[in-house]
């Protein structure tokens, strides 16, 4: 089957080609004329699908061998197959015979297989065992399947193969039944306003389902239509082949149209009106913005004011106008200073929101030097403006700062102020005159001095004219004198309103005259009782500083007589000198030994220093011994003994005390009652006012419990029921009456005369007193038998 591919033009109503074949084997080549004549168009009705069912059927070659005529075996060939898509059949629709030459001498059976076939979608093809005729069964769709591919068998009746399977393949011609379909139903662009024709925009993409190498699938585009249609109705430009759009006119501003809304038509057939099919899209084109427009100032001149010595805060507000996209790099102004401030007092920061520029203090600002600035400023957009734009007057103005006067804090010059003194001054003396400036040159103050800080209470100020006098002696020496400074703190304040103040420091450099005498170092010192082997190594303290300090003199006294008999005195260099025995034998205890020191001051000064020193007995390494360190604390034999005696006194009197608490201890023992340590009423004499409840339950309430001599008179209780416990009314048999216990402290002779009456062997745990109307005592025992009576007495 032939047909063609793409369109191509006819120079006339007949056209002639050839068709070439050749034998895959033998490489031999035929070539067979066709002749192409155009028909005129007829009515869909009138088109039928009838034709001839075609048999293709190559011959098989014969050739010569060794004299004798062969015929050479080669495979069955069929040429691909053409089938539209859509067909409407009727179905199934014949395409093609099968047919294998050797069908003359066998029977054969014909069979396809592959997808479309016996694999899915099955059942698509057909063919016909007996015949070889293939057919279709249902329409095609070339969007879903564009070509298949079969293969042909052809057996004998056994089964057996007679021919090589053969491939068929079936190309499903395209229809154009498919619209172009956008990838997008809304396109999105940008362009800058001012572009130049040939700028690119955009692209724009559709896509045909149809065969893209044919016709049906061949799209051209085009433009709409163009909202708004200003400037020009015709902005922009489409490739018809690859859907480019770009500008072909200028005048894009985006302060007069920022968005452009175009309508694009995709068209198959290469776009023909006719035959084609068309589907819209819609493309929006916004016009970006660039710096076209320069912020312009609302005013030429702004005010603000300030006071003076306050930083951080907005001195005016500056407001430009500016044409361009808001918020946008060709939006968003940059301020600039360029004149009226040489020293950068200000500086203007720019509102993210409002695009305003905020005038700002960034240095103090000081009335006395400056009651006015001006300052020029410049306001610029953070990208450059676009090429061929100017800035304009606008763009530059003043502004005009005004300093407002403030009561400032009154200072001191110097701060600290360094002055050089003798120490030792009298109280009385003038030191220095320690005043303070006011700033504030154009008001009428008055400044008053006030100590703040005089650790010492050394000094004191005039409160007018800021005079510094001593109230006391200066002292190097000193515990507030650090390095040989004294620091004392002055206020100034003044009477503006409100009323400022400042503080200064003084400080005094003292310097030093010989007001100390040198004192020995160590105080106290031991040496032993002979001049061997050891000796006494001292120096000398000077709260002075050189030159009154040292090197120092050192010498004995002159008296008493003893010392420079005993002692003798080497000075070792000018800070050290030695103390040795100048005697062979010093008996051990302590003795006070006054030295001369000397120091190096003009005039120099002497002091008589007492050496203490602790004379004693030495072991063999020249240490004193612990006996010798007891003397030499002060105290003699006749002490030491004492003390010993105490300490043994004090021994025995504590052995004495616990022999005799052990013996009382032993003592209450065996004295004690055997009761029941849990019971709560042993060894007591408890009076009853109403009888019951010891025998029966043992149970008795304790707040019944009278003393015996606070007994009451009997009463007389009603008839009527009685506790367990309760005396009986009838007569009772009468037992003589013991005298009473001179003394409850009798109550254990009472209760053993009681036992041996009574024969008990055993003691009684507790004693109880009932009180009834007899006036009886009842011993009770508590834990007897209860079978016991009691016994009266």
């Amino acid at each position: 089957m032939v047909y063609a591919v793409r369109s191509f033009p006819l120079s006339s109503e007949h056209s002639k080609f050839l068709i070439y074949a050749q034998d895959k084997e033998t490489q031999e080549k035929w070539q067979v004329a066709v002749k192409l004549s155009l028909r005129p168009a007829l009515p869909e009705d009138s088109v039928k699908e009838s034709r001839e069912i075609e048999e293709i059927v190559f011959p098989r070659q014969v050739t010569k061998h060794n004299g004798y005529l062969q015929r050479q075996k080669r495979d069955w060939v069929i040429p691909p197959i053409n089938l539209p898509e859509n067909s409407r059949g009727p179905f199934p629709q014949e395409l093609v015979r099968i047919r294998s030459d050797r069908d003359k001498n066998l029977s054969l059976r014909y069979s396809v297989t592959g997808p479309g076939a016996d694999q899915p979608p099955t059942g698509i093809f057909i063919i016909n065992p007996i015949s070889g005729q293939l057919s279709v069964t249902k329409p095609l769709d070339r969007e879903l399947i564009a070509r298949f591919h079969l293969r042909a068998h052809a057996v004998d009746i056994n089964g057996n193969q007679v021919e090589n399977p053969i491939d068929i393949v079936i190309n499903v011609i395209d229809m154009n039944d498919n619209r172009p379909e956008f990838l997008h139903q809304v396109w999105n662009g940008t362009v800058p306003e001012g572009s130049k024709p040939g700028t690119y925009v955009m692209t724009v993409t559709a896509i045909d389902a149809d065969d893209p190498n044919a016709l049906n699938g061949m799209l051209r585009y085009r433009i709409l239509s163009q909202a708004p249609s200003t400037p020009s109705p015709n902005m922009f430009t489409i490739n018809n082949e690859t859907g480019d759009i770009i500008t072909v006119a200028a005048g894009l501003d985006r302060e007069k149209v920022q968005q452009y809304t175009l309508i694009i038509q995709a068209t198959d057939m290469e776009g023909n009106p006719t035959y084609g099919l068309s589907n819209t899209a819609t493309a929006v084109i916004t016009v970006t913005d660039v710096n076209d427009n320069p912020p312009e100032f609302t005013a030429m001149t702004f005010y603000g004011e300030v006071p003076e010595n306050r930083v951080d805060v907005i001195v005016a507000n500056l407001t430009v106008t500016d044409k361009d996209q808001p918020h946008t790099p060709a939006w968003n102004a940059v301020y600039r200073i360029s004149g009226g401030d040489p020293a950068g007092r200000f500086a203007i920061q720019t509102d993210p929101n409002s695009n305003d520029g905020l005038v700002t203090v960034v240095k103090p600002i000081d009335f006395e030097t400056n009651r006015m600035y001006v300052l020029t400023v410049a306001a610029e957009n953070q990208v450059p403006l676009a090429k061929g734009i100017q800035h304009p007057p606008q763009s530059t103005a003043t502004v005009s700062v005004t300093v407002i006067d403030v009561n400032e804090n009154p200072y001191f010059a110097p701060n600290p102020k360094i002055i050089r003194q003798e120490e030792g001054l009298h109280a009385g003396t003038m030191l220095t005159t320690f005043t303070a400036q006011d700033p504030d040159r154009y008001m009428q103050q008055s400044i008053r001095y006030t100590k703040l800080s005089d650790p010492a209470n050394w000094l004191k100020i005039d409160s007018v004219n800021g005079q510094i006098t001593t109230i006391a002696v200066l002292d190097r020496e000193s515990p507030n004198v650090k390095n040989n400074i004294y620091n004392a703190t002055f206020l100034a304040s003044d009477n503006g309103i409100p009323p400022m103040s400042g503080t200064g420091t003084l400080q005094i450099y003292l310097l030093d005259i010989n007001d100390n005498a040198p004192q020995v170092l160590p105080q106290e010192a031991e040496i032993c009782e002979t001049p061997d082997p050891n000796s006494i190594n001292i120096t000398a303290l000077d709260y002075d500083i050189d030159p009154n300090a040292g090197p120092f003199a050192f010498d004995l006294p002159l008296s008493p007589v003893t010392i420079k008999r005993n002692w003798t005195i080497t000075r070792l260099n000018g800070d050290f000198a030695q103390l040795n025995l100048k005697i062979k034998f010093l008996e051990a205890g302590i003795y006070e030994v006054p030295i001369i020191i000397t120091d190096s001051g003009n005039p120099p000064k002497s002091n008589i220093s007492i050496l203490r020193v602790k004379v004693c007995q030495c072991d063999s390494n020249g240490d004193c011994t612990d006996v010798d360190r007891i003397v030499g604390a002060g105290l003699g034999t006749g002490a030491i003994i004492a003390i010993l005696l105490c300490i043994i006194i004090l021994l025995i009197l504590v052995l004495m005390f616990v022999v005799w608490m052990k013996r009382r201890d032993k003592e209450r023992q065996a004295k004690q009652l055997l009761i029941d340590p849990e019971d709560d009423v042993r060894d007591n004499i408890l009076k009853y006012d109403e009888e019951g409840g010891g025998e029966e339950d043992q149970d008795y309430d304790l707040s019944q419990l009278q003393q015996p001599d606070t007994v009451e008179p009997d009463a007389i209780k009603p008839v009527g029921i009685r506790r367990l416990d309760e005396r009986p009314i009838h007569a009772e048999p009468q037992y003589p009456v013991r005298s009473a216990a001179p003394h409850p402290g009798d109550i254990g002779d009472f209760i053993n005369e009681s036992r041996k009456r009574n024969g008990l062997g055993r003691v009684l745990d507790s004693v109880k007193v009932h009180h009834s109307r007899e006036k009886s005592l009842y011993l009770w025992p508590i834990h007897v038998d209860k079978c016991q009576k009691p016994t009266q007495y």
